[in-house]
């Protein structure tokens, strides 16, 4: 693939467009941007550039890989959140808009009165959800727990870079760990994606995401279930959990927290108009 910078651009856009990947030609800008190490507007201001014959060559290579749907991110090592680059690879699950619906509520809560002091993340992955929030909350310190050691990693990282390393600990544990201390906010994004259902999913998520971050059992709410049995050992009473969860499963979930004695039960949409999230207050 030779020619100039524009010319590049378009030809790669339609390849990926041939692999039917969304926003083809973007998303081919992007890569070279990358490859350049420029931003996005080089392209335009640069546009008869010619590659050398290494940057033609990574760019290659890294079409050849979006076209068989690896993400985009996992192809950069980055992905925005918030305003705010997290480091992401193939271990955790890359961060999404409709997971900052959860900001939102936290962010609004703590607008009406609710201060969190120490907040815990279960199933941290990147640490994008915890990372972010204490961000915003700069009187907050939090833990992040994972099953996973590669994934801590990551989220250790993304602590370091966004210089939050001081306001956080991060450990190794499932839904039903101990930290002898009980949090002011305990929020979570636990697979949910029922386990039959994984195969019909997009190919940069089924092929390139981690199963164990995706598979919530035979009807997605495995993970809630256990998170939620365990509550009391990680949620003061008058603390506030908030779920991420999947499309038709606000309501299941939450009877399950009204059940296990949550007030104030509230369903919370997403940029499209999902019931993406659910928060409730433990009922002291």
């Amino acid at each position: 693939m030779t020619g100039s910078l524009r010319y590049l651009v378009s030809e790669a856009g339609k390849t990926l467009a041939q692999a039917d990947v969304a926003n083809a030609r973007r998303e081919s800008a992007l890569l070279l941007s990358y490859v350049l190490n420029e931003d996005i507007g080089y392209l335009h201001r640069e546009p008869d550039r010619v590659l050398s014959k290494d940057e033609r060559q990574r760019f290659e290579t890294l079409i050849t890989r979006r076209a068989a749907r690896e993400p985009l991110s996992h192809l950069t090592g980055h992905r925005e959140f918030w305003s705010l680059d997290f480091l992401v690879n193939a271990n955790v699950l890359d961060p999404r808009a409709d997971s900052e619906t959860l900001i939102d509520i936290v962010l609004a809560a703590q607008k009406r009165g609710f201060n969190p002091s120490r907040i815990l993340d279960l199933g941290t992955g990147s640490g994008c959800l915890l990372l972010t929030l204490l961000s915003e909350i700069p009187t907050a310190t939090g833990v992040g727990v994972d099953v996973s050691d590669v994934a801590l990693k990551i989220a250790r990282e993304n602590a370091n870079r966004l210089g939050l390393k001081t306001r956080v600990d991060f450990q190794r544990g499932n839904w039903e760990i101990d930290l002898g201390e009980k949090f002011d906010l305990v929020i979570s994004n636990p697979p949910y994606i029922p386990s039959g259902d994984i195969k019909d999913l997009q190919p940069e998520v089924r092929d390139f995401e981690p199963r164990l971050a995706l598979d919530g059992g035979a009807d997605g709410l495995d993970c809630y279930r256990d998170i939620i049995s365990n509550i009391r050992n990680v949620l003061r009473p008058g603390g506030l959990l908030v779920f991420e969860v999947g499309i038709d499963q606000a309501k299941d979930v939450g009877q399950l927290m009204h059940d296990s004695g949550f007030t104030s039960v509230q369903f919370h949409k997403d940029i499209a108009a999902i019931e993406r999230c659910i928060s409730a207050f433990l009922r002291d």
